[in-house]
């Protein structure tokens, strides 16, 4: 779950769901409530502990925390993203279609109501990233704001935190924060993280226990809409914006030349597809033989 929060492909939600720990990590989220509240001041530490299911958590968000440390000082996703953009949107493009596969083989036969809501995300995916402008303010308030939108992914299958901060242009920014401990960037990520977890989570929650079906399937709408935006071959146009080449433009393309990095950024694109199937039958077969972390 941690790589997957990272690397704007697979959500931690969908790992989650993947791989049959959902049900308890949402259980562990509505638990930070009242009653939460009403044992620490009792000093009912251990009960408190229970409560909040300390001994899943603490392991999910040290994984959370090794992969974000890893993924910004020794391998670093922002300059691969700038150096070598058509492979690793290539990766996160098959990554995605992967997510799609899975999520929509966990809701069985499709019906009408679900081609509907399936439409309906679709277009509201292609609103979403054809909407965002190109550059976005590096404010502490968008970077607050950035935060509380991010974490609702980690309990929300198919959207990835790392995709949202795509979607809105804070990607790069905040993980090289985290890489070079930018505490500026940091401090009001973290905070709306923490108030996005609060108040966004408890909502999704609540629809994902009463509509779960229509949920899922807008949900996945949305992520094909997304790949309009993560199509690993674009015409990008770029302007000199405060002595930088910044990103203005960009319009899928169909590859002219299907040799070196164009053949390259297939292949993982395949790669991405074929690890999200395999995670997931891995974890089916896990389940099967009573061995899943349920």
């Amino acid at each position: 779950m941690g790589a997957a929060d990272v690397v704007p492909g697979v959500s931690g939600g969908t790992m989650a769901l993947i791989l049959g720990i959902y049900k308890r990590l949402l259980e562990a989220v509505r638990s930070f409530d009242s009653t939460l509240l009403r044992l620490i001041a009792l000093r009912r530490f251990r009960d408190a502990a229970e409560h909040v299911d300390i001994l899943f958590l603490l392991p999910l968000g040290a994984g959370i925390l090794g992969a974000i440390l890893f993924f910004t000082r020794v391998v670093s996703l922002p300059n691969l993203l700038r150096e070598h953009p058509e492979q690793i949107y290539g990766l996160f493009f098959g990554l995605i279609v992967g997510s799609i596969v899975v999520l929509l083989r966990t809701l069985g036969p499709m019906r009408w109501r679900d081609f509907g809501c399936l439409v309906l995300g679709t277009l509201l995916g292609l609103a979403i990233v054809n909407v965002v402008p190109f550059e976005t303010p590096v404010d502490a308030w968008f970077i607050f704001l950035s935060g509380a939108l991010a974490i609702c992914a980690m309990i929300l299958p198919g959207i990835s935190g790392s995709f949202i901060l795509l979607l809105l242009r804070k990607y790069e920014h905040v993980l090289d924060a985290v890489g070079h401990f930018d505490f500026a960037v940091i401090l009001p990520f973290a905070l709306g993280a923490v108030c996005g977890l609060m108040v966004f989570s408890r909502l999704l929650v609540w629809l994902l226990k009463h509509y779960y079906r229509v949920t899922l399937t807008t949900i996945i709408g949305m992520l094909v809409g997304s790949l309009w935006l993560l199509w690993p071959f674009q015409a990008r146009s770029y302007e000199l914006v405060r002595g930088k080449q910044q990103l203005v433009h960009s319009t899928p393309v169909w590859p002219t030349d299907p040799s070196g990095g164009e053949a390259l950024a297939g292949a993982l694109c395949i790669a991405g597809i074929a690890a999200v199937v395999i995670i997931h039958m891995l974890a089916r077969r896990t389940r099967a033989t009573g061995h899943g972390l349920l």
